[in-house]
């Protein structure tokens, strides 16, 4: 059975504060199973007020039952809990899902009505997500020597909050984290130095914040020892951002005076603290620059990077090429695995290759349980009883399951949509590959689009063409990330009216999906430029047959084909195969 590796640094070199944190992993894991336990006991006594389990008959027990949660609690969905959180939302105060007070929202992707989840949190849930960030460099440290000698120039944002009508704050889990003390007020510590001034991070202006970021990250390059952003999206648009201001940054370097477009006054007054004119360094920058090609472009303007620390797992390993590119084939690392809802757990060999990558849960974090896959259909529909249900402990290895929460702040028994393969145990504790997110069809950057809210956007679209007598026979779609920042393609094959479609229709249809889409994509595309506009190739007619001729020689059941809503590479290449057969004609 596979164990989580070895540490390879001698006891001796590793810091009293990093030596108590990896006592730490090592004992939970090791008692994962009384950890497991004691955690939903204490769950359900600090939510023993919550109207949420009165109503499922867990009131009036004076000392928690563990054993009558799992017999009369069901698993449930957003969809579930929406009345509840939304009675919440709009100022009840009373326990309703949780026995502590909500102190704000944390916002998710999607809903099936397009709009965006609100996760209920509670103040402590900070010290639990904190604790868990404490544990990343412990663990790199081992594997990585010498990352207390330089510091990390890690771009990091944050995003537009909004208030719900009874007054509480609707964020991003990361705005939230990024603004609160345990972030802003942390101690100092030698290897968690950041190039990136708190007020660079807070600005709401993404330009100003990438621009001040960058410039800083450039002044102290010497010093940097690690890179990276939250996504691998974010961290390219990063470069591709620096590849077109470059020219600016430099000049700033070689005067000392900040370009006057960043107008944040905080920013300004944190940036001119590290800037001062320096001509050569900005001459050493500027040669990089102009240079023909950027391949490894992060080894050379940051010379003694040892990493680059990015998500690269799930929908994010589109990017794993470009990285490589830019980095000239740096480690990838993925250090930690988390949701709006929950944090889960960490990567505990994080030098490992991207296609390796698993995270091993930690279990204070909640109580974890286990959907078997097979046991759970696609659109949610409820093919199980709680006896499928698995713990932690009991998982099997190279089995795949949906994971299932029950958290301090009021989720229970709650599925957070991710598909998750046992690779191995540390210890008690099992850790798994993500694998993808439930009926995700198309994603580029946070955004998540599904297939059924795709259709609907589609179906919304083709309004456009009713006039020129136009009909949508099929059509498929990806997410094309060969240019920063990315975008959706969606291949439409019709079948032609009387009267030719002009341009400005697609140019329509193109508009209608982007507005149909979630909240989610709709900033991406508008407010942080994270995600460019959406394309519509619209291919011959045939096409599609020939799709499904090609994916039948392929071995594919005649009875069983469809259409691919969503075309990985494979089905991209053989849907261009089929276009140009069908052109051809």
């Amino acid at each position: 059975m596979p164990e989580a590796p070895m540490l390879v640094l001698p006891p001796a070199v590793v810091p009293e504060e990093h030596r108590r944190a990896l006592q730490f992993i090592e004992d939970v894991t090791a008692n994962a199973d009384l950890v497991q336990r004691r955690v939903l006991v204490e769950i359900l006594s600090q939510n023993a007020a919550a109207d949420y389990l009165h109503r499922r008959g867990l009131s009036g027990r004076a000392v928690p039952d563990p054993d009558a949660f799992k017999r009369l609690v069901p698993v449930v969905t957003y969809e579930d809990l929406r009345p509840d959180i939304l009675r919440i939302a709009h100022g009840d105060t009373s326990p309703i899902l949780s026995g502590r007070p909500i102190s704000e929202f944390l916002t998710s992707s999607g809903t099936s009505g397009g709009e965006r989840k609100l996760m209920p949190t509670i103040d402590d849930e900070l010290d639990r997500r904190s604790r868990l960030y404490s544990l990343l460099m412990p663990v790199m440290s081992q594997f990585v020597p010498g990352l207390d000698k330089g510091k990390g120039m890690y771009l990091l944002f944050v995003k537009s909050e909004a208030r719900t009508p009874g007054g509480l704050v609707a964020r991003p889990v990361l705005t939230s984290y990024y603004k609160s003390r345990h972030f802003l007020g942390r101690p100092f510590d030698p290897y968690n130095i950041y190039t990136s001034p708190n007020e660079a991070i807070l600005c709401p202006d993404s330009y100003q914040s990438m621009y001040s970021q960058l410039l800083c990250g450039l002044i102290q390059r010497t010093q940097v020892v690690r890179v990276g952003a939250v996504f691998a999206s974010g961290f390219i648009r990063a470069i591709r951002f620096l590849e077109k201001h470059w020219p600016s940054l430099c000049r700033d370097i070689r005067t000392g005076e900040l370009d006057p477009d960043i107008t944040d006054r905080a920013v300004r007054e944190a940036v001119a603290r590290v800037l001062r004119p320096d001509p050569e360094l900005a001459l050493q920058i500027e040669t990089e620059c102009r240079k023909g090609s950027w391949q490894g472009i992060i080894s050379r303007l940051w010379p003694n990077t040892k990493y680059v620390d990015v998500i690269v797992t799930g929908a994010m390993a589109q990017y794993i090429p470009t990285l490589d590119f830019y980095s000239d084939r740096l480690p990838l690392t993925c250090t930690m695995y988390a949701s709006s809802e929950c944090y889960f757990g960490l990567n505990l060999d994080p030098m490992c290759k991207p296609s390796d990558v698993s995270y091993t849960l930690i279990p204070t974090m909640a109580y974890f349980e286990f959907l078997p896959i097979q046991k759970c259909s696609d659109n949610g529909g409820m093919e199980f009883d709680h006896h499928d249900l698995v713990d932690l402990v009991d998982v099997k290895l190279g089995q795949e399951y949906e994971l299932v929460v029950t958290t301090y702040a009021g989720l229970y028994r709650y599925r957070i949509g991710d598909v998750l393969r046992v690779a191995g145990f540390k210890n008690k504790a099992p850790q798994f590959n993500f694998i993808r997110r439930k009926n995700v069809a198309l994603s580029i950057d946070s955004d998540k689009t599904d297939e059924v809210e795709l259709h609907a956007a589609v179906g919304n679209a083709v309004n456009n063409l009713a006039p020129f007598g136009a009909s949508l026979v099929e059509y498929t779609g990806y997410a094309d990330t060969s240019s920063i920042p990315g975008h959706y393609v969606l291949f439409w094959e019709l079948r032609a009216g009387g009267t030719p479609v002009p341009p400005s229709a697609f140019e329509d249809c193109c508009l209608t999906v982007e507005e149909s889409l979630n909240s989610v994509y709709r900033q991406g595309r508008v407010c942080d430029k994270s995600i460019g506009p959406l394309e519509i190739r619209v291919v011959a007619e045939g096409t599609f047959d020939k799709l499904m001729d090609y994916a039948l020689s392929q071995g594919a059941s005649i009875n069983q084909y469809k259409a691919p809503r969503c075309a990985p590479s494979t089905a991209l290449q053989s849907l261009t195969i089929a276009a140009a057969l069908s052109t051809a004609k």
